[in-house]
Parts: structure tokens; sequence; C-alpha cells
């Protein structure tokens, strides 16, 4: 069995340098994972050999079982990709989607992933760079610096990676120092302003350190208009910079030392109207406007305010390997802050009813140690340590506006004349003295307050593992491997939130009873002693809306008083341990083709619920009809006199994520042909769903999805100089249990938001003249079938029966053009999304205005010509 292992300087590297053509320029293709800086074709006998490290130790492609796709640095400067969000069109298996802010972003691999807009939420994706964990996608985003190139591993890779990884991994290489001067600058210019300006420098400062510094800097036009405000959005103003150390005294000892920055200050993100229900005429009563659905892809907003988001992120790593005969050391150390804050109009409307801020902060620091052996016998192993320590507080208000008042006086059915010439109306009906029938909060106070809500959260997560692997050949080209992780998971959180609208801190059920007994039930205590026929009467007499008129106003309760935690009944802490393993069997059935089998487990810890919707969870505290707290059960809650008005149950955390997968695959390798075909059956227990609910984001675990499917991807170089690629996924989701989902129970049914196909390709023909001069042309092709884009809106869809779902299909053509001189000047041209293809990305119920929804639209056609250049 060739191998080589993992961290090597010296002779080992200088030998891998001696390849480099064919099919690793192109992607995608499937390869693997890789720690070092090594090239991904190496030649002893073949130059077309890629050399690899999914199991974290290099191999070449056709000895490592596991499907990944590749994209390389070549691919990412022709295509003009330049962050993750755009990494998709070339992986099939992938799917991101940016959200609200420019930090909400979710990845998806196989139809899995979860993770944005709630900081306690790790994804289920797990993004390295360089080795590196980012817990959050917000510290994941960014341009791309100076990359080598980026691996997307599909499925669970639990038992090679410390931290969560149940449903892929993202591993992100960039180019590390070398010990020849060298550098590029780039400069681009596109339409609606776009301007990119790159550029890196490396050297070395003796004959055993190098060094490298690169940084980029990006910024454009938004494509879209806040109408009102005569300002754009969705525009791009983001830099980053970086520094590298590499230090070799000797063949058999290197360290890579790595500081960064980067910062993000945009205006984000366009959302358009797809359904203006019957709230849309309490906008316009108070003079609001909203986007007509009719001109969703004309990328106009009314907003009362203009929405911000700044993100920091910076860190700095060192990696140390050393060889020691057949045995190697690697230790990778880390330690990172993310600052992210935004400032949201969250009604989307240029009516002033509400605004959300939030200020983020995560201090991460990281520690893996690995042992990997090379020895000549038939068994090899690998031997892991990982050390997760991370700190997350969390600050956070909603501002009321200040036609939020009028607003809602017009939707409880007030005449709009009356509420907007100030006549006295509902509210201030409810706002008179007890003794004239009001609950006595004073004149103009319900939603009148300058906030709504104001929370605090906080979360302190330590975690370690162990894993490894231990590979056996009994014969030459059959490899037997087994792998294990062990983690052990803690999660310690605090929550507190102060609800200051006086409407919110009475419950109408309970408001009734003490009406009806003329004051004479104010506790629970009191309502529990009363016989049970009147306890019957009274409850049934407070939950008729004919009689208790004020029960039409809970639906203004939608942030009432919050049960802090941890209390004296919920402690704030999750523990979890887990072990995966995993099996494989490989065989070598010629020089050019490889099969294997694999059965794998993977695993994510609990989740915690680090938002205002935080609720206890029904063990722990059962309300009463009506949120009433007077006719609550027996609960823990209830029984330590924790209550507070209005409070139900819910989530305060998901519990963990176990993931399963059996996978086979064919890998071939010809000159001139390369395929990779892999076929799996997936699950993951438990699955952390996070949904928004119009007022809110319910957290839960899916008892278990599952999907079935296959990737195939292929290389073809017909003729001299031109490569074609072609790689597809087709996924068949299930719930095969997902009872308590926010639209009711989903069991049986399919996922929506996963396309059956997805499909990416691409030509790339490279014409080259005796000078050396080439010209480089590429277009490629990335497709997803038509799908629902989610399994119905819990307001919207849920009163008509779901049967208006939303639907999304996918087609987008990119293309580009280089002109790459001999003296190292290049200059091109690129588009992507050349036909302008217009899709939803997203649908969700809009706040606060029950029967319309909100949507995200794709981004437009976009264009420009780069010049570039390497010495």
């Amino acid at each position: 069995m060739r191998s080589y292992a993992s961290g090597v300087a010296g002779p080992l590297r200088t030998a891998l340098l001696a390849g480099a053509a064919g099919f690793a320029i192109t992607a995608p293709t499937t390869a693997f994972a890789q720690d070092s800086d090594l090239p991904e074709l190496a030649d002893e006998n073949d130059s077309s050999v890629i050399i690899v490290t999914a199991s974290k130790r290099e191999q070449t492609l056709q000895e490592t079982p596991i499907s990944v796709s590749v994209t390389t640095g070549e691919t990412l400067e022709n295509a003009q990709i330049r962050d993750v969000l755009d990494l998709q069109t070339v992986t099939p298996s992938l799917r991101v989607s940016q959200l609200q802010t420019s930090s909400a972003s979710t990845f998806i691999i196989r139809g899995f992933g979860n993770g944005d807009n709630n900081f306690g939420i790790e994804p289920s994706v797990g993004v390295f760079i360089d080795g590196v964990f980012r817990s959050r996608s917000a510290a994941a985003l960014g341009d791309l610096p100076n990359v080598q190139r980026i691996e997307v591993l599909n499925g669970p890779q639990s038992t090679l990676f410390g931290k969560n990884a149940s449903a892929g991994v993202i591993s992100v290489v960039t180019r590390e120092p070398q010990f020849e001067f060298g550098g590029s600058v780039e400069a681009v210019y596109g339409n609606f302003n776009t301007m990119v300006l790159k550029g890196d420098l490396t050297g070395p400062l003796s004959d055993t350190v190098a060094w490298s510094v690169d940084g980029n800097y990006q910024r454009r036009d938004g494509y879209a208009d806040i109408v009102n405000l005569d300002e754009e959005q969705n525009d791009r103003d983001r830099y980053s910079v970086r520094g590298q150390l590499l230090f070799e005294p000797t063949s058999d000892f290197r360290a890579r030392a790595i500081v960064d920055y980067s910062k993000i200050d945009e205006i984000c993100c366009q959302v358009g109207a797809l359904v203006n229900g019957p709230t849309a005429a309490g906008i316009a009563a108070v003079g609001g406007q909203i986007a007509d659905p009719a001109d969703f892809y004309e990328y106009n907003a009314f907003l009362n305010v203009v929405p911000t988001n700044e993100v920091e992120n910076y860190g700095a790593s060192l990696q140390m390997d050393y060889n020691a005969g057949p045995i190697a050391f690697t230790s990778i150390t880390a330690y990172r802050e993310l600052r992210n804050s935004f400032l949201s109009d969250i009604d989307y409307s240029s009516a002033d009813i509400a605004n959300e801020r939030r200020a983020q902060e995560v201090d991460t620091f990281t520690q893996e140690v690995r042992i990997t052996s090379d020895f000549d016998g038939p068994i090899n192993f690998l031997l892991g340590g990982y050390y997760f320590d991370e700190k997350i507080s969390q600050d956070s208000s909603i501002e009321n506006g200040a036609d939020i008042r009028n607003f809602f006086e017009i939707l409880a059915g007030q005449d709009p004349v009356a509420v907007l010439t100030g006549q006295p109306t509902l509210f201030n009906q409810l706002e008179a003295p007890v003794a004239a029938g009001g609950f006595g909060f004073g004149q103009e106070t319900i939603f009148n307050t300058p906030l709504l809500t104001s929370e605090t959260f906080a979360m302190d997560n330590t975690s370690w593992s162990i894993f490894g692997t231990v590979d056996f050949e009994p014969v030459d080209g059959l490899v037997l491997t087994g792998g294990f992780n062990y983690t052990d998971d803690k999660k310690d959180f605090a929550l507190s939130q102060t609800s200051f609208d006086p409407l919110a801190q009475v419950n109408f059920v309970d408001a009734f009873i003490t009406g009806a007994t003329m004051g004479g039930v104010t506790t629970r205590d009191q309502f529990q002693a009363l016989p049970a026929a009147n306890q019957a009467a009274l409850l049934a007499a407070a939950t008729d809306p004919s009689i208790n008129p004020l029960l039409g106003l809970a639906a203004f309760q939608f942030q009432p008083p919050f049960l802090a935690i941890p209390n004296a009944v919920e402690d704030g802490r999750t523990r979890d341990d887990k072990l995966t393993y995993l099996g494989r069997i490989a065989y070598e059935v010629s020089p050019e083709v490889n099969v294997y089998a694999s059965y794998a487990t993977g695993f994510k810890a609990s989740s915690v619920n680090l938002s205002r919707d935080s609720r206890p969870l029904a063990t722990d505290f059962v309300a009463g009809p009506g949120g009433s707290t007077f006719a609550a059960p027996d609960s823990p809650i209830i029984n330590a006199g924790l209550a507070v008005p209005n409070l139900v149950s819910g989530s305060r955390f998901a519990g963990p994520e176990e993931a399963e997968v059996y996978e086979i695959g064919i890998k071939g390798q010809w000159d001139g042909f390369g395929f990779n075909l892999a076929l799996f059956d997936q699950t993951i227990d438990g699955f952390q769903s996070l949904a928004f609910t119009g007022t809110g984001f319910a957290l839960r675990n899916a008892g278990r999805q599952s999907v079935k499917g296959f990737e195939f991807d292929a290389t073809v170089q017909p003729t001299d100089g031109l490569v074609l690629t072609f790689a597809m996924t087709h996924l068949d989701p299930l719930f095969d249990s997902f009872p308590g989902s926010v639209n009711g129970d989903l069991s049986g049914q399919r996922p929506a938001g996963i396309p059956a196909w997805s499909i990416a390709t691409s030509a790339t023909y490279t014409h080259e003249w005796d000078s050396g001069t080439r010209l480089i042309t590429r277009i490629d092709y990335n497709h997803e079938s038509n799908t629902d884009i989610n399994n119905g809106l819990p307001t919207f869809n849920t009163a008509l029966g779901n049967t208006r779902i939303f639907r999304r299909e996918v087609n987008l053509v990119n293309t580009s053009m280089t002109l790459a001189l001999n003296n190292g000047l290049e200059v091109g041209a690129f588009a992507r999304n050349l036909f302008d293809d217009q899709y939803i990305l997203t649908v969700f119920d809009a706040v606060a205005q029950a029967g319309s929804v909100s949507g995200y639209p794709s981004q437009p056609r976009t264009y420009g010509g780069v010049v570039r250049f390497k010495f």
C-alpha cells in the first residue's frame, strides 16, 4: 500500500512537486481533504495521481475511499468564485443560503444543514480553514483568501474531525509561504460598480524561514433599492488581511503560523413581498408601503431604517509537524474571535413598526494533536485528540416604532380614522383604571415603550474528543479500516429577557376569571381551591371568545414575560457524550479501478436555543388552556412558583444529532478520463430543526430524517487543451419521523428545499501558443430541479391547508475568458448568472402580519473584467 505521512517536509515534498497537470486543475472532481500544502498531483510513475488526505494522511485518490468534491484555486480564479456562497455552483452536493444578514448563512450537504440566525446552534456541516474549525457560519464567510483548493467531504466525518460534522465538512486549504520570492496582484471591475483588489507576496527570510502576506478588498453597489429612503442594499464592503510564517529548520520538522483579520460592513439583505395579506391595509393606513408582489424581481424594498451588518473575524493558529521515522506528529493550536452586530427592519415595510438590534461575541480556542504511522507492514494507524473551548455572549432587543401602536390598534378592528386622530380606542380602554373596567396600565403605555424586549444570552461550551483509525492490508490491494471517535461535550448557558409591553403581562383567561369572581381569585392556589365544577364553569367561560372578547388580543402578546434560565428547576446545562465508529473495506481491482464499501456513524452535540423564543421543556411546564397559569396542571415550574404570565412550553435546547451512513463506491482513472460514483443511504436521528413561525424561531428535534441517493462525477480530456467535467447528485429524502414540527406531523413526507437532482458541469478549453501564452475559455452550468421551498409556512400555509407551496428551480450559466501572457500578465472577462436566472431563495411568514408572505430573491447577473499579474 502506497502511503504518505502527514506534514512531511524535505524529500517527500520534493517528490510530490514533480507532477502537476491533468484533472486536478478542474472542478468538481472527487478528491480528498488535505492539511498540508502539498500539490494535488504527484508523480512517481503517473502524473495524474492525486494526493489527498481526507483520512488526515496523504494517500492517492484511488486509495482513499471517501466521497469529496474538490474545487481548485485555478477554478476559483477562472470562475470568479469569491466566497463559499458561490461554491455551490460547482459542487452539486452542497447548498449555501444567505438570508437575513450578511452573517446568516446555512451550509447544507446531502440535504442536511442548520445553524443560521441562532448562535446557540452549531452547524451540522463543519467548516475548517487550514485545519481550524470555524464554529459559526459568520466566521467562515468573506472573500476567500489565496486559496489553493476547497474540499467538500460528504456525509458524517466524526471519526476524523474532533467537532460537529454529522452532515459533512467543508475544508478550505490556503497557500503556504514559499522559499522563492513571488506573488500576484489582481484588480476586477464589474457591473454595480464592483471593485475587487487582491494581492499576495511570499518569499524567504532565510534558508529555513519563509513568509507571506495577502489581502483583498471588495466593494459593490447594492443591486436592490430601498425606494423610500433612496438607499441601496445587498452591497458588498469587505476586506481581509493575513500574514504567515513557515519555519523548516530540518527536513523532519516544520511549523506554520497564521494570523488573519477580516471585516464586513454591509447593508443586507433584500426581502420582497410574495403575498400581501389583509394586514397590508393596516400598513397603508399608518402611511407605510410594502413592495408589490408583482415586482418581486425588481429588487425594490420599502423600509423605515437602513439595515446594517458588521462582522469582525480574526485569530491566529500554529501548526507543527514532526517526523520521527515512520511516525509523524501534528499539532494545530488556534484562537479566534468573532464580533457580529446588525440592525434590521423586521416588518419589511416603510411603516415604523419594529426593528431588531443584535450584538454577538464568540471567542474560541481549539487544540488538535495527531500521531500518524507510515509502516512498511500491513498495519498503519492514526490517533488524535481534540479540545474545544468557546464562550458566546449576545445582547439583543426589539425596538418599538412610532407606528406600532396604531398598526396593532387597526389590526384589532379599530376604526383607522379614530386611531389616527387620537380618539379613545380599545387600547385606551385596557389602559383605564381597574375600577373603570381596564387593567390600570396608564394611558398610552401599550406598545409605547421604547423597547418591546431586551435580552442577554451567554453560553460556555467545552468539549474534548479522542479519535483514530487503523488500516489493515492482509493482501496487496485489500485494505480493511476501522475508526472511532469518543466525544464529551458540555454546555452551560444563561438567558434572561425583559418584556416591556404591559399588555404582554396579562393572561386574558386568568384576568377574566379574576374579574368574574369580583377579585376573589387572583392566584392559582385560590383557583385550585374552588370546587371542580366552579373551576370548569369559569374556565369554559374564560376560553369562549363569545364571552371573553379579550381572547382575540392574545395575538398581540407575542413577546410575553420570559422565564430566565438557570432557575430552581432548569439548570441551564447540557451534557453529551458519544462513541461513533467507522468500518470500511476497499479493494484495488486494478491500478485504474478501486471499489469500497463503508458504514459510518456521526454525532453532533445538543444545540441551545439562544433566543427570546427559548421556552421550558414540556416535562418542566405545561400551561393551562389559553396559556392560563390558574388552570395549569402541576409541574416542576408551577410547583416551584416560577411561572410568569403567558408562559408556554417549547425548547431550551435540542438534543444531539446521531447520524449513520451506508456507502459503496467505485473510482476509476485512465489517461484522459476519470470518474467517481458513490451510492449512499444516510440518516440523522434527532436532526436539529430551526423554523421561523412568523413571530419567532422554534428549535426542535426531528425524530429521524433520511436520504438515499448517489453522487457521480467525471472528467474527460478528449483532446489537448479541452477538459470537460460533469457532476451530478440525486437525493431522495424522507422525514421518517417528525411528529412535532411547527407544521404538524411531517412523518412520511419529503423534506422540502432538497432538490431531487443537482448538476454541475463545465467545459474549459486552453489554447496555448508556442510562446507559452494561453487563452483559457470556461463555461459552466449549475442546475437544481424544481422543488418545494419548504414544507409549508406555520401561519400562511396552515391557514390554507398547505394548498399553496412556493417552489424553486435553478439554472445558472457562468462563463469566463482569460488571456494569460507568458510574462505573468493575465487579462480576462467573466459573467455569473449569464442569462439572469430568477428564483426564490426561501420564503417566510411576514413578521406579525398574518396572511402575508415575504421572500428572498436570487442575485441578478453580474459581469466584469479582470487584470492579474503573477510573478
